[in-house]
């Protein structure tokens, strides 16, 4: 059938997403995985003794745990990184607020979602992580190639963004109308709220709250993309607002971004 057809490519194009982050989180052992040293505390002193003799790196590149992981530059530079995403995102939630509360806006606000989306999808792919590519020593290949679990999930969030980011524009400037296209966007937010699951900062002096950080935010992510997604089922239309689910779709988007800002190291 004609529907049938239309259908096709966006439904390709959500199933691709969601088995890209799958297998980027497979590969790199970071999904419904908590690393042993990462997610439950800091190494015991006797290990953290011999680590330190062994000279064991974060990210293999001269990181221990007395280097930049747990340094005060290190937590600097990654708090502000995390409150920087946090008002981006609070830029789309506000957008998507209006949209579910049908308030009057200006034509072109409606892009500010997918500028926001793309803009933090560019901030992860330069600036995620000081030592990987292209601000860090790190080459490209060992950035997108290598075997670093917390750079690999950065950067997937990154080209995550950029790609929801591109089809939400598309989308909003009407050069693709079917309700499919939709899709990517919550899906988005729940294939990303678990692998926060499994995020991993290394050896890490706070693990155990940047692991609680993460959890609230995977958790809230995936709530958010859930509602969206049942909206659109219940409206027959995702793009369709008003609805009690876009509101609480977008009030939980509001509440990642909030959490963000607050994120402490």
């Amino acid at each position: 059938m004609h529907i049938d057809r239309l259908l096709v490519r966006p439904g390709l194009l959500a199933a691709l997403l969601v088995v890209a982050s799958l297998a980027v989180s497979h590969v790199t052992g970071i999904f419904f995985v908590f690393p042993s040293h990462a997610q439950h505390g800091s190494l015991p002193h006797s290990s953290t003794l011999e680590a330190d003799a062994a000279g064991l790196t974060h990210h293999g590149h001269g990181g221990s745990l007395n280097g930049w992981e747990g340094s005060s530059e290190g937590i600097a530079y990654s708090e502000r990184n995390h409150h920087i995403a946090g008002w981006f995102v609070i830029l789309m939630a506000l957008t998507e607020l209006g949209h579910a509360l049908r308030l009057p806006y200006i034509r072109w606000t409606k892009l500010l979602l997918p500028t926001a989306m793309t803009g933090m999808g560019l901030f992860l792919l330069i600036w995620s992580d000081h030592e990987a590519w292209p601000v860090g020593s790190m080459s490209f290949t060992q950035t997108f190639f290598g075997h670093d679990q917390e750079i690999l999930q950065h950067k997937a969030y990154g080209v995550l963004a950029l790609l929801v980011g591109g089809v939400e524009f598309l989308r909003r400037t009407g050069c693709v109308e079917h309700v499919a296209w939709a899709i990517p966007l919550p899906t988005m937010a729940i294939v990303g709220g678990f692998m926060l699951f499994g995020h991993s900062h290394g050896i890490h002096p706070s693990a155990d709250l940047i692991a609680a950080h993460h959890a609230i935010m995977g958790a809230l992510a995936i709530s958010a993309g859930s509602s969206k997604l049942y909206s659109g089922w219940q409206s027959g239309a995702l793009k369709t607002g008003g609805s009690r689910w876009e509101i609480l779709w977008a009030g939980l988007i509001l509440l990642i971004g909030m959490q963000l800002l607050i994120y402490s190291e």
